[in-house]
């Protein structure tokens, strides 16, 4: 069908002229076309429909969604889970029951740091612990505080129907995923997916409508994850606290964060101090062979109240592996980046992190020169560090 020129001052109006081609053309088509493709067209009307309506939703109402539509889901953290992993978890669990969806929250790694332990055993958290892909209590999983499955036998074939994180990466879930690397803590996220449920509210005493456990843990996995607000805060960090504080247990909240602390710890930390290499503003100290590698990132923090250090990096030996934590206050310095240009050429070791505080793993045996590097000593090591430190390595 061409186009129709209507001559001017023919009397003839060309909306009718058109309007009568598209007539005749859909008169022409065979009925059975003709349906499909009326069909067709409501079809694509009603999925841009759907699709805006579903993107419409807050964030908390599609993760419920998404849970609701499972029989029973496993709520995994990441390996050796701290309070803003179980918190984030916790919360992920609450979302869940309201649509009555039974879960189970699990881990991989061990939890052994003080604030840890007691933060599970203070909120009486049933936690489980995988060593498989098989282990996993559910084949709905979703994923809190980390975005790539990790630290367990056939975790690279795990896919996470959601996703719910503040770090840096590129896992995703299969029917959710939410991502902020802005956020200070997610724990911070999943107040927010409770406000936008209606699951708090502010009640005649101004306190949140969820449990005093789920409350406590929530505000102390954002404290811990920020240094108690002082470190990779947002916004969105200070307004959860806000919501949250009127409903904490402030006994529970004292339990967690002051527990004893192990010899072995106070060891460590004491050998950070002084045993410490300084070039400049930063410095570094290898504490050699630890039984709790979670004492690291405790002496890194140690290791930052020394004035006028503004960036440092802790690391030591357990079971063949070389576990790194460090620490920035210093503007030039972003932790996660300067970790991960050190072990970059380092076969199948993985650092990375935050702009003030990063981690990583190295093997030993790759480290000495096993696969196709020459390997490299623990004291070239600490200058590649220190060169990393410094921006000469980028």
């Amino acid at each position: 069908m061409g186009f129709v020129s209507v001559p001017p001052g023919s009397g003839v109006r060309e909306d009718v002229v058109v309007t009568e081609m598209a007539t005749s053309w859909i008169g022409a088509l065979d009925p059975l076309v003709f349906s499909l493709l009326v069909l067709a067209v409501v079809g694509i009307a009603l999925g841009g429909w759907w699709v805006v309506r579903w993107f419409r939703r807050p964030p908390g109402v599609r993760l419920q969604r998404v849970l609701a539509a499972h029989d029973e889901v496993a709520v995994l953290m990441h390996p050796n889970p701290d309070p803003d992993a179980m918190a984030c978890a916790m919360g992920v669990a609450a979302v869940a029951d309201t649509a009555d969806i039974d879960t189970k929250l699990q881990f991989s790694g061990e939890i052994r740091h003080q604030e840890n332990r007691a933060f599970r055993t203070v909120l009486d958290l049933d936690l489980d612990r995988v060593e498989s892909a098989s282990d996993l209590a559910a084949d709905a999983v979703v994923l809190v505080d980390h975005n790539t499955p990790r630290g367990f036998t056939g975790a690279q074939m795990v896919e996470p129907i959601a996703v719910v994180d503040h770090h840096p990466g590129n896992g995703a879930g299969t029917e959710f995923t939410d991502v902020r690397t802005g956020y200070g803590a997610a724990s911070t996220i999943v107040v927010e997916y409770l406000q936008e449920m209606g699951a708090i509210t502010d009640d005649s005493e101004g306190s949140p409508d969820i449990s005093q456990e789920l409350t406590t843990g929530l505000l102390y996995g954002i404290l811990s994850d920020t240094n108690h607000l002082t470190n990779g805060c947002s916004q969105a960090e200070f307004d959860a606290c806000a919501t949250l504080y009127d409903g904490i247990d402030e006994d529970l909240l004292d339990r967690i964060a002051n527990p004893q602390v192990s010899d072995d710890v106070l060891q460590i930390k004491a050998k950070a101090i002084t045993e410490k290499r300084i070039e400049g503003p930063f410095a570094i100290c290898d504490v050699g062979e630890i039984g709790n590698v979670d004492a690291i990132p405790q002496a890194a923090d140690e290791l930052m109240q020394l004035e006028g250090t503004t960036a440092v990096v802790v690391y030591g030996e357990n079971d063949g592996t070389i576990h790194v934590s460090g620490r920035s206050r210093d503007d030039r310095v972003h932790m996660g980046e300067t970790l991960h240009h050190a072990v970059s050429d380092i076969p199948m070791a993985d650092a990375g992190g935050h702009a003030r505080m990063g981690g990583g793993q190295i093997s030993i045996d790759h480290m000495e020169g096993i696969g196709p590097s020459e390997g490299i000593s623990k004291l070239e090591f600490e200058e590649v560090l220190f060169a990393s430190l410094s921006g000469e390595r980028a």
